[in-house]
């Protein structure tokens, strides 16, 4: 792999673990909420989400004019929004338990905690998908797994102290 394909993928990386921790703060403070509608906690979710998609993009844009001096040339823009567009597949799951809450399959609560599982779970495949194919030694991939798994369930329990 190259250096340019390696920056590439750690910037893919960077903006799912982004995303995916903007998320997990969303629905953990929607869980805490009683009165919420799954319609509401989707659009909050929604919302949050793109709000901190469009703050990366334009984060990248200003990042590439400082260091380049320059704007981004069409394709560079153009790889700056797949990056960013490909961080919001972590909220795919979260929206879909929602409209099931929503069609009545089950509770907001049940939507929402579960939601909380799968973002965690979300967080441990992107740590896999960093170390994968790493010469790292299965100790320090492994590390990194619990380490990322750790910081999932760290945001949960802080969440929960704030709350209880």
């Amino acid at each position: 792999m190259t250096p340019e394909d390696r920056q590439a993928r750690a910037g893919r990386l960077k903006e799912r673990i982004y995303i995916t921790f903007t998320a997990l703060a969303v629905v953990l403070t929607l869980t805490g909420r009683t009165d919420i509608s799954a319609r509401t906690a989707a659009t909050t979710l929604l919302v949050t989400v793109a709000g901190s998609a469009l703050a990366m993009f334009l984060a990248e844009v200003l990042a590439h004019i400082v260091v380049h001096d320059r704007v981004l040339t069409r394709a560079e823009a153009g790889h700056a929004a797949a990056t960013v567009a490909g961080a919001l597949s972590a909220v795919v799951l979260p929206i879909l338990l929602l409209a099931s809450a929503m069609a009545g399959l089950w509770s907001v609560t049940v939507a929402l905690r579960a939601s909380v599982v799968v973002l965690v779970l979300w967080l441990v495949g992107v740590g896999y998908a960093a170390v994968r194919g790493l010469s790292l030694p299965l100790w320090q991939r492994m590390l990194m797994l619990l380490v990322e798994a750790g910081a999932g369930i760290g945001v949960v329990a802080l969440e929960l102290l704030a709350h209880h």
